[in-house]
């Protein structure tokens, strides 16, 4: 077992351990404490389930509609001009929106496409240099009573915008 694969597996027990030896210095009850976490955790999931249920009844009428099918015909010739294969732009829009959406649409154009492929490896790369922005605006700023979330979400928004194309030059330049 090397020296990094040994660090991972203590790094975690080891912080455990620091912490429970240091409320116990302090004299804290760590497991009162511990628990009452566990309280305002499960509170929190609770306070959150609103948010998360609309936002993913939007994603499913957007798709359902069959507006990401006509906003990909759309702009299927300037995609193309700039390299980035049409195929992948319902990725690039589902991926602010929800990880697991994404994680599909993604999983749906390696087994499509290959991972080997151009799409494929566009999709991977493009999964891993953007978020969910919509998903953490609506669900962590909701949960926390953050209502005017304009600029935090121009900035996300715009990090996945430079997030694709990152992806789209990286790999083009890597595998083009």
């Amino acid at each position: 077992m090397g020296l990094i694969t040994t660090f991972s597996t203590w790094l975690v027990p080891c912080l455990i351990a620091i912490v429970l030896l240091y409320g116990t210095f302090k004299k804290v009850p760590s497991y009162d404490a511990f628990v009452e976490g566990g309280k305002e955790g499960f509170s929190l999931a609770i306070s959150v389930m609103p948010f998360l249920v609309g936002m993913l009844v939007a994603i499913s009428v957007f798709r359902a509609s069959g507006a990401m099918e006509a906003l990909i015909h759309l702009i299927a010739p300037l995609l193309s001009a700039v390299g980035m294969p049409p195929q992948v732009l319902p990725l690039a829009l589902m991926r602010p929106l929800s990880g697991t959406g994404a994680l599909g649409l993604m999983a749906d154009l390696i087994h499509t496409y290959g991972a080997d492929s151009f799409i494929g490896r566009l999709a991977s790369v493009m999964q891993g240099s953007t978020d969910t922005t919509f998903y953490v605006v609506t669900v962590y700023f909701g949960a926390v009573g953050i209502h005017q979330i304009g600029d935090a979400l121009k900035v996300g928004l715009l990090a996945d915008l430079v997030g694709v194309i990152c992806a789209v030059w990286i790999v083009t330049l890597m595998f083009g």
